[in-house]
């Protein structure tokens, strides 16, 4: 659909106009392998802004993609441009988009300021995803602009998209992406860098401009390192920016340009720049990006680190790697130089030992020891042509694909602290059970690694015969433990100490000495295995000894066998009171209590 406002607008035939700020055509992108590039987008003026009196634009507009089978998209750039300081969302084939990054252009026409903008995004999901048919830009909103711009005839808006698309029918090309937004008259001179001209047959440039008109035809040209260039019909010498399309042979993209120029005539083997002059002299133009191609007969070094080897406490590392050359049509010559580093640092260069050919690789492993100063872990990086410091000695198809880094961990054995002796109650003849699970749950604190308890050294160090069941580990004492902390590699080695305490007795003070198996004798648990020295003393509540018993009597069953007052030989019903003498350094004091005896 269009937008028209019916009314006449004086032609201003004549104005004096000189420029007043932009943003310069630079380099953005590179990419190197089996590509080329297209261009697709459609103009929203309705015709040329020059012979037109009436003020007249679209809303929307649509294009075409429609690659061959073969074709793949590798990358997709949306650029809209107009008059104004700009819209930045937009809409492609209904979906919202905003810009990435933006452009912006100024101009003073007698005094006053005129602004352009473009904008750019990268979709390359979004055209990978939806692939060929129609797509439709629309939803800009910049009318306002356009209408003050319109008496200058310098109002205008449209979009394309940049496509750099992959075909492996294709030799391998190095195609550069640049942008920016300069505007003429009357010339603009920049480097076209960062090539790689190693073959000047089937090269190619192509441009995005805006505001160009047919009519022009003074001086309107641009040069290759001093050579015009020119494709006709479209495109004559004096009038390359005139509204037209070379891509699809259009000559109603109204101002704006999608054009597309043969090289091969104006570059030489070998140069890796070019000189670029845009001239006009009087028609406004403004220059979005400009797209080269050139067939690289080169190499394309490469390398992929394949396995690290560490041992445990060692500082020398072993590694297997690969050096490829595959987006290449040149052989990598013999005894190319590889630097590693670690964490930036060079640590030792080797070099390829054969001549690789095209699609080809060489594997080979070197020994690196990685100094003290290095810490662990850090990061090794292995790079191919490279001597060193960063430079290399080959020229290849892409000189940013030369490194590969993977992390590396010397895995350093850990230091444990000592453990303080784990000690359990003495059940009996310096035999203790003790509760592992509670060291175990201890070091866990500290430790992510496993953890496993051995009898002897020589099971920790093999990881064999660990204890199993560790909530009741019951064993002679003194006896030493060794505990075997789990990491890859390196496993690390301690002991503890199991020891034992002599715990309180625990006395039982009710007997019923009637022989019938239950409470027939004065127990006291925790005794007679432990403390094998200790003596018992029991007095009737008159304070009168009535019975002394060691280790060598039998438990009281309430006879009395001191001299005493007493009727018969057994003591009678009642309360008593007991000394228990451990004779233990722990309890220097006798334990004391009463008990009750019935018959």
């Amino acid at each position: 659909m269009k937008r028209k406002y019916n009314y006449f607008l004086l032609l201003w035939a004549h104005f004096f106009v000189f420029s007043a700020m932009a943003q310069d055509v630079t380099f953005y992108q590179q990419f190197s392998g089996r590509y080329d590039f297209t261009l697709i987008g459609n103009t929203l003026n309705t015709e040329e802004n020059n012979p037109t009196q009436i003020f007249d634009f679209l809303t929307q507009s649509s294009a075409e993609l429609n690659l061959s089978p073969q074709q793949t998209v590798l990358k997709a750039y949306l650029y809209w441009a107009g008059s104004g300081t700009g819209d930045f969302d937009i809409t492609l084939n209904g979906t919202e988009i905003s810009a990435e990054r933006t452009f912006s252009h100024s101009r003073l026409i007698f005094g006053l300021p005129f602004d352009f903008f473009a904008a750019s995004t990268d979709i390359t999901e979004f055209i990978q995803q939806n692939g060929n048919g129609t797509y439709t830009f629309a939803d800009i909103e910049i009318s306002e602009a356009l209408f003050q711009h319109f008496p200058f005839r310098t109002n205008f808006s449209g979009w394309a998209i940049v496509i750099i698309y992959e075909d492996n029918s294709l030799p391998i090309n190095q195609i550069n992406l640049y942008d920016g937004l300069e505007g003429l008259p009357t010339q603009i001179d920049f480097v076209l860098d960062n090539l790689l001209i190693t073959n000047n047959l089937n090269s190619k440039i192509g441009f995005l401009a805006w505001e160009g008109d047919t009519a022009h035809q003074n001086n309107e040209n641009i040069r290759i390192n001093g050579n015009i260039v020119e494709e006709l019909p479209l495109n004559p010498m004096n009038r390359i920016f005139n509204s037209t399309n070379t891509i699809t042979g259009s000559s109603d993209l109204y101002n704006m340009d999608i054009d597309v120029f043969t090289l091969d005539e104006f570059v030489n083997i070998g140069d890796t720049s070019a000189n670029l002059r845009i001239t006009s002299g009087g028609d406004f133009v403004l220059i979005n990006t400009v797209l080269t191609k050139f067939t690289t007969e080169s190499i394309d070094a490469t390398i992929e680190i394949d396995w690290v080897q560490v041992e445990c406490d060692n500082r020398k590392i072993e590694i297997d790697y690969a050096v490829y050359n595959l987006l290449s049509n040149n052989p990598l010559p013999i005894n190319t130089p590889i630097a590693i580093y670690a964490n930036g640092i060079l640590v030792g260069t080797t070099f390829t030992t054969i001549e690789i050919t095209q699609n080809q690789s060489e594997s080979n492993s070197i020994i690196i020891q990685i100094p003290d100063t290095i810490p662990s872990p850090f990061e090794l990086t292995f790079s191919v042509d490279d001597v060193g410091d960063g430079t290399g000695i080959i020229i290849e198809t892409n000189e940013e694909n030369n490194d590969f880094t993977v992390d590396v961990n010397l895995s350093i054995s850990t230091s444990l602290p000592p453990i303080e002796p784990f000690k359990s109650c003495n059940i009996g003849f310096g035999r203790g059970s003790f509760n592992l699970e509670e060291l175990a749950n201890q070091l866990a604190e500290i430790y992510e690694d496993e953890i496993s308890f051995h009898e002897n050294l020589s099971d920790a160090q093999l990881a064999i015969n660990s204890i199993s069941i560790l909530s009741n580990y019951q064993s002679e004492t003194p006896k030493k433990l060794y505990i075997r902390l789990e990491t890859n590699p390196c496993s690390s080695i301690t002991s503890v100490d199991l020891e034992v305490r002599n715990c309180p007795p625990i006395v039982y003070n009710f007997i019923s000495a009637n022989e019938d198996g239950f409470n027939d004798y004065f127990f006291i648990d925790g005794l007679r295995n432990i403390f094998l020295n200790f003596q018992i003393e029991i007095y009737n509540r008159w304070g009168h000894l009535i019975w002394k018993g060691n280790q060598n009597t039998e438990d009281w069953r309430g006879e009395v066998s001191e001299e005493v007052k007493w009727n018969g030989d057994i003591s009678a019903d009642g309360t008593y009171f007991y000394l228990l003498f451990l004779n233990d350094p722990d309890y220097p004091k006798p334990l004391q209590g009463f008990l009750y005896i019935t018959y």
